[in-house]
C-alpha cells in the first residue's frame, strides 16, 4: 500500500496516538520526516524520537510522546500544504499561529525550519503544518 501523504500520515498516528494517550507512536522514516522531528523536539512537542530498523530492513522512526499533566502538550497539530494544494507564504506574511503561541513549519531554500527562524533570516517557502 502506498501513502498519498506521508507528512500528512505521521501527523495523523502522532493525533491518534495522543487520542489514546500512547507513549510512543512507529512512523515510516525519511529525511523530511526527520527534519520536521527535530522542530518539534526543539520546540519542546515531542519528548524525543528514535531511528530503528524494522525485520523487513525498512527504517523506521519510534516518537516519544509528550504530556503535561496527563493531557497531550500537542493540542492540535494540522496539515496546511498538501499534494492537491500547496500554500507559499512570503517571509512577512507568514502565518502567527495563536498570536505566536503556536508554531507553524515551513520549508525554505534553506531547508525546513520553524517560522520564527524563517521570519529572522527573511525566508519565505510551502507552509507544511502549523502546531499549537
Amino acid at each position: 500500500m502506498s501513502i498519498i501523504d506521508p507528512v500528512g500520515d505521521m501527523f495523523t498516528r502522532i493525533r491518534n496516538g495522543q487520542m489514546r494517550n500512547l507513549s510512543f507512536v512507529i512512523v515510516p522514516a525519511s529525511k523530511f520526516r526527520v527534519k520536521i522531528l527535530d522542530i518539534l523536539k526543539n520546540e519542546g512537542y515531542i519528548a524525543n524520537y528514535i531511528q530503528e530498523n524494522s525485520d523487513t530492513n525498512k527504517k523506521t522512526l519510534k516518537v516519544n510522546l509528550k504530556y503535561y499533566e496527563g493531557s497531550p502538550v500537542i493540542k492540535e497539530i494540522k496539515r496546511i500544504s498538501k499534494p492537491g494544494r500547496r500554500v507559499y507564504s512570503r517571509a512577512n506574511s507568514i502565518p502567527r499561529i495563536q498570536n505566536g503561541l503556536g508554531l507553524a513549519i515551513i520549508s525554505t531554500p534553506q531547508g525546513v525550519m520553524s517560522d520564527v527562524d524563517a521570519r529572522k533570516n527573511n525566508i519565505g517557502g510551502e507552509v507544511i503544518c502549523k502546531v499549537f
